[in-house]
């Protein structure tokens, strides 16, 4: 009896075992799209037309949302920050805040909402009324060919909306210390110069190519395996984005581990950044 009750339970090894085998199934999906780049199966005139979907459509909704999360940002750190005297030192912390991880993780989970979903259900409605079929038939790769130009559509213009969504930010949290708090400007952008440098906006920028690129994988991958009828639509665009943002999250903790390891083993603490 001791030793059947510390056997793990049936149903556990079972959903190991599926979220293994789909992990292997999502990592072969994503390395036949990412060599389709190589062989360019997919027509130019498709990537361009991608690339406005993904990037000139997704700008009104990441300059609002960048706007109102520097506001907001702003508005709950005051309060805090003033009791103590340091209001000066609200666009250093606002601004690396955005730049490093608010900026990038809010770009790619819009992605997800706005793009991935629509991703998803556009390739899940193709196999349900048997396109991509249509084209293995005629010996054309359906992840190479659809695939392909979608995971760098969404590379190429992640970083572009990343870039907007922390400058309306900063516009966003700027207006509100300066114009409603009347924080000192010289002091306010002084500890911003000093604590907000290149290699934040790198590490932003590098995530948020990462966060777009698993993104397009992530919903391309629940599309072709979309089950049939207008409700296994709907399932596959929402399983694109409830998987797509937890894994977002948990990119974004690693990517802090390792950004903070790298820059401390190239450049050791000294009280300032390098740039």
């Amino acid at each position: 009896m001791a030793s059947d009750s510390a056997q793990p339970a049936p149903g556990i090894v079972s959903s190991i075992a599926d979220s293994l085998v789909a992990l292997g199934d999502w990592t072969a999906f994503s390395w036949r799209a990412v060599t389709g780049l190589l062989t360019r199966h997919f027509k130019r005139r498709e990537l361009m037309h991608l690339c406005l979907v993904v990037g000139l459509d997704s700008v009104g909704v990441i300059a609002i949302t960048g706007t109102f999360i520097g506001m907001v940002l702003a508005v709950q750190a005051y309060s805090q920050f003033h009791q103590i005297g340091l209001d000066t030192s609200l666009g250093a912390v606002i601004h690396m805040s955005v730049v490093r991880e608010l900026g990038p993780v809010l770009t790619a989970v819009m992605l997800a909402g706005r793009v991935g979903s629509a991703m998803a259900a556009e390739l899940g409605t193709m196999r349900v009324t048997e396109q991509l079929d249509a084209l293995a038939c005629l010996g054309v790769d359906p992840v190479r060919f659809l695939v392909a130009p979608r995971f760098l559509a969404a590379v190429l213009m992640i970083p572009m909306l990343t870039v907007l969504a922390d400058i309306m930010g900063l516009i966003g949290s700027s207006f509100v210390c300066l114009r409603v708090y009347h924080i000192d400007a010289y002091h306010y952008w002084e500890h911003t110069r000093a604590f907000v440098g290149f290699w934040d906006v790198f590490v932003g920028l590098v995530k948020s190519v990462a966060f777009g690129g698993v993104t397009a994988l992530i919903a391309c991958h629940r599309g072709f395996h979309g089950t049939a009828g207008a409700e296994g639509v709907g399932r596959a665009a929402t399983q694109s984005f409830v998987i797509s943002f937890i894994v977002i999250l948990a990119l974004d903790f690693v990517f802090g581990l390792l950004a903070n390891s790298v820059h401390d083993m190239i450049w050791p603490p000294s009280g300032s950044k390098p740039f």
